[in-house]
């Protein structure tokens, strides 16, 4: 007598089990899964093994591995690697549905989709779209790396500055700022992300005024070995910081020598980024903003996303498993 599918989280033994059903089901091996480091940074957290799974017979059918964007018991999270058995695509999507209530989580969403399978998510009544491109050139004579057609460069203004955060105690005694946005992370999620990130460095810095905090920027920038890019990979606080932070990003920009800042992002309006000094880059704009730095490839690059939530949400280049480095798994 065959057993009903169920559908629950995983226990923390079955790392291993896991893995191998990834490599099994997965069209190559994932450095994600099968990097220890990596393995252990996005779905370990002390005891507990972040990956839902379907089973039928003491058979895996579907497994989804999640990334929580706080300490909470009903952390918001996003979906990273999701994996069904051939065959099993239905199963696979039922455990997706089934991922709110088996965490406990309010907003799930996923950084990075493919194009194709936005009508899975839509078909669950979710929320599914391009992830919307923003830039800012130096305004120099000549370009390297981006191939630029319209040099259009925003006035900006500002009356914000930015201060390097640089440790986990200095942003602990700093706390959070007040936003309203979703997924809700929390100092041990930002603690974590951009000062324990294997491989990776992040600059983060602080806006305050009158000794209140306002927001956080995180960014990174990319030495190509021909030029350098500014790349604004979260932001923490109101939409309405962003625009007076435009001089401050600027000064930026120009400080590290930079041809350009970029930043994908959905859930803040293009009016707002304009207001900062960026232009958006729609899929049918004529300039080339390279995604992919070492080495560089000489194209656009897209993403794509879902939520179950969309009121209130955004989203950033770090967010989910996204801005990490493409290592080899051997």
């Amino acid at each position: 007598m065959s057993s009903p599918l169920t559908l629950r989280l995983a226990h923390t033994h079955e790392a291993d089990r896991i893995i191998v059903f990834i490599n099994e089901n997965f069209d190559w091996k994932l450095p994600l899964v099968n990097l220890p480091e990596f393995f252990s940074f996005y779905y370990q957290s002390g005891s507990q093994l972040q990956y839902a799974v379907a089973e039928e017979n003491n058979e895996l059918l579907a497994v989804v591995g999640y990334i929580r964007a706080s300490n909470a018991d009903n952390a918001d999270i996003w979906a990273s690697v999701w994996v069904a058995k051939k065959g099993c695509n239905g199963v696979g999507l039922e455990l997706m549905d089934a991922l709110p209530r088996l965490t406990g989580a309010s907003v799930v969403a996923c950084n990075n989709i493919r194009p194709k399978t936005m009508a899975f998510y839509r078909f669950l009544g979710w929320h599914a779209d391009r992830m919307p491109h923003y830039y800012r050139l130096s305004g120099q004579a000549e370009y390297t790396l981006a191939r630029i057609s319209d040099a259009t460069v925003l006035p900006v203004e500002g009356d914000l500055s930015l201060t390097p955060v640089t440790n986990q105690e200095q942003m602990q005694k700093l706390g959070l700022p007040p936003t309203h946005h979703t997924p809700k992370k929390d100092l041990w999620y930002l603690t974590r992300r951009y000062f324990a990130f294997p491989h990776l460095g992040y600059q983060v810095y602080a806006t305050q005024q009158q000794g209140q905090l306002l927001a956080y920027l995180v960014a990174r920038v990319v030495d190509s070995g021909c030029g350098k890019v500014l790349r604004i990979v979260d932001f923490i606080g109101e939409d309405a910081i962003l625009p007076r932070l435009g001089r401050a990003i600027d000064n930026l920009l120009h400080q590290v020598q930079a041809e350009y800042a970029e930043c994908y992002c959905a859930g803040i309006s293009a009016q707002t980024f304009a207001q900062a000094g960026f232009c958006e880059r729609t899929e049918s704009s004529s300039n080339i903003l390279p995604n992919y730095l070492t080495p560089p490839l000489f194209e656009n690059t897209e993403y794509y996303y879902f939520t179950n939530k969309p009121d209130g949400f955004v989203m950033f280049k770090a967010d989910g498993d996204q801005d990490r480095p493409n290592l080899s798994v051997d």
